[in-house]
């Protein structure tokens, strides 16, 4: 297929969540026995709403990391699409309207579904840091049927994200649009994730990912490596792209031989690390689309994520 032929650039399928916005302090996170930093789900929709009953909402904005990533793409003037479950109800109203306003294609039909549109409440403490809690909802039952194969062979990319991989509905989903893809790229989202699904994960960036990212603690936990040379190491020997976010430390790209790195900008007011990740892949992937070198996609990434922590939420 050839470049022209290509209906759109980028195409993600993710968790299509609303995310909720709360400051916390810390001994919030500790008084619930919340791991800072990182993702925990919930599957008690009661659980969730005990939670959020007595916090100060400060934004409520659509998102999840893959379709947070696809909106960055977007704003830098790329054709993208997005697929995600939601439900028929008032928050997948304004999921689906959120992709709208931002230029996405959204292939998927909502109809009244047995859960409700997924909900993400992102604890920020006063370092900035987030702590999330996810009540997936209706976008953690998303089946091999929601995806469209037509829309994934169309695409030059399609992205995906590991918090994807963690139910047995979801992972055929998965399967299904790496099948029918012309190249994939993938974020291993979380540590946890990463743990929980070590083996697949080692299989998937191996055999079958074209772009890998990943922080450093979650590439370093998938191949037990000792130090981050190994890391180097490791992704040298794919012949691969593999792009590692080391967060003061900047962030580096491999592909094959070629390794290149990118400090972080100076003298930012940090308000929120929320989005840093995903609006980053979304940077790197409007580089490698464009045909820009890997230097650059990596500049470009680190250039979205500097934009994206000095404000509240994850989109810009």
């Amino acid at each position: 297929m050839s470049g022209q032929e290509y209906k759109m650039e980028i195409l993600g399928i993710g968790n299509a969540i609303v995310d909720v916005i709360c400051k916390v302090d810390e001994d919030f996170i500790s008084k619930n026995g919340l791991t800072k930093s990182t993702m925990k789900l919930i599957f008690d929709e009661s659980e969730f709403q005990s939670l959020l009953k007595n916090l100060k909402i400060e934004k409520t904005v659509s998102g999840g990391s893959v379709a947070n990533s696809i909106v960055g793409l977007s704003q830098l003037g790329n054709e993208v699409g997005f697929i995600g479950k939601v439900c028929d109800d008032k928050l997948g109203e304004k999921y689906e309207e959120g992709l709208k306003q931002e230029n996405v294609k959204y292939f998927y039909d909502k109809k009244k579904e047995a859960l409700p549109t997924g909900t993400c409440l992102i604890l920020v403490t006063p370092d900035s840091e987030r702590t999330m809690c996810t009540f997936l909802g209706t976008a953690g039952k998303i089946n091999e049927n929601d995806v469209s194969s037509e829309a994934v062979k169309k695409s030059q990319i399609i992205l995906l994200e590991g918090y994807l991989w963690d139910e047995g509905d979801p992972k055929k989903a998965f399967e299904k649009a790496i099948q029918s893809a012309n190249k994939v790229a993938m974020s291993l989202s979380d540590q946890f994730c990463v743990d929980r699904h070590k083996p697949h994960f080692l299989e998937l960036v191996k055999n079958k990912l074209d772009i890998t990212f990943a922080n450093e603690q979650e590439i370093i936990s998938l191949i037990d490596a000792k130090n981050f040379d190994d890391v180097i190491t490791f992704s040298k020997s794919l012949s691969k792209t593999v792009v590692v976010t080391r967060g003061e430390k900047g962030a580096v790209a491999v592909n094959g031989d070629e390794v290149v790195e990118c400090g972080i900008k100076k003298g930012l007011k940090i308000v929120d690390l929320t989005g840093a990740g995903d609006l980053f892949a979304g940077g790197f992937l409007h580089g490698h689309v464009n045909k820009m070198s890997l230097k650059d996609s990596l500049e470009k990434g680190t250039e979205m994520s500097s934009k994206v922590i000095q404000q509240i939420g994850a989109r810009l």
